[in-house]
């Protein structure tokens, strides 16, 4: 999947810039000029609001498509604001904190075909909204619910992570490859890593990463992790190799998986897969090292029952490194 392209807005003459770049992402995906133009309104309004309710501005963040299988937008506003005390009621229309109208996040729900928000006073706020093509819901509704950040290091055109899920009619596939360093090189090798799994033929997660292992000998080298989740038989199949991160947290518990030491392309001695529980509540956070490891849902109230995009949105902004490459991935089952 592509990475998000990322705005900071401070100023009152950026939320146009927004607009912009969202049209620029739906026309290039093949949107309609109706569902263009919604992207584009929301994400002046995502973009104003930014400016208006905070003091220091807030990020927009921007991708397309949605997922291999679903053209359209997605646009994630990220704020350290004041935060909403009630979501609810800032939805109405007429209600503002900052002397407007108030139409602004009511529109945006209307406005997108998927929405969801998580604030915290004092904390600050993520909103999620995603335009679909022709405003059509999936053909069928997808076995897991998955949202993932992926964001290039400050000063760099490409991320130097890549990840792709592959869902299947009775598990999900999730790949994630992160380059050594960052720019295009660390890119090219973790796309080739990515490239080198072929989902229609996928066996085992010790294999698949042992051909990505072979595939990028030409490159710089990656670290990859390789998971394969089958709801049936609840359970977590798992290899990686390198400082790909994986949380699986479920009943109010924290499991981490284990990855071997190693840099696929180069020296990776030991391909092991592991196995782990799951349940039909699990939540799976899998995150390249761009993200700090010393987190904890706990200090979020309610924020593990959102969409995994907000999810993966809140963990990006409050650990972020800052200085490499980010990417953050959760699935859980559908509801």
């Amino acid at each position: 999947m592509t990475a998000h392209r990322t705005m900071w807005l401070t100023e009152p003459s950026q939320p146009a810039a927004a607009r912009g770049t969202a049209h620029e992402v739906a026309e290039r995906l093949g949107l309609s000029e109706v569902d263009t133009h919604r992207a584009g309104l929301v994400a002046t309004e995502l973009a104003t609001n930014l400016v208006k309710h905070t003091t220091s501005g807030g990020e927009l963040l921007i991708a397309g498509p949605i997922s291999p299988s679903v053209r359209g937008v997605e646009l994630i506003a990220i704020d350290r604001g004041p935060g909403m005390q009630d979501i609810a009621r800032s939805l109405a229309d007429g209600h503002s904190t900052a002397g407007s109208s108030g139409n602004g996040l009511g529109a945006v729900k209307r406005l997108a075909d998927d929405f969801d928000a998580y604030s915290m006073p004092g904390q600050g706020t993520v909103i999620v909204a995603r335009v679909r093509s022709d405003r059509s819901p999936p053909a069928r509704r997808p076995l897991f619910d998955v949202g993932a950040i992926s964001v290039a290091f400050s000063g760099e055109e490409v991320c130097g992570d890549a990840w792709c899920v592959h869902q299947q009619a009775d598990r999900l596939i999730v790949l994630m490859a992160d380059g050594l360093g960052h720019g295009p090189l660390a890119s090219e090798a973790a796309l080739a890593a990515l490239a080198a799994v072929d989902a229609r033929r996928f066996s085992s997660t010790t294999l698949a990463l042992e051909g990505m292992h072979a595939a990028i000998r030409h490159t710089r080298g990656a670290a990859a992790a390789v998971m394969e989740i089958v709801p049936a038989a609840r359970v977590v199949r798992f290899a990686g190799v390198g400082n790909i991160a994986v949380n699986l947290c479920f009943d109010s518990q924290i499991r981490q998986t284990v990855s071997h030491n190693g840099t696929l392309g180069h020296e990776a001695r030991l391909f092991r897969e592991y196995s782990y529980p799951w349940t039909a509540d699990s939540l799976m956070i899998m995150c390249s090292d761009g993200l700090k490891t010393r987190w904890s849902l706990s200090q979020y109230p309610g924020l593990q029952h959102h969409h995994p995009s907000v999810v993966a949105a809140v963990l990006y902004r409050d650990f972020s490194r800052q200085r490499d490459d980010v990417t953050v991935l959760v699935c859980r089952e559908s509801a």
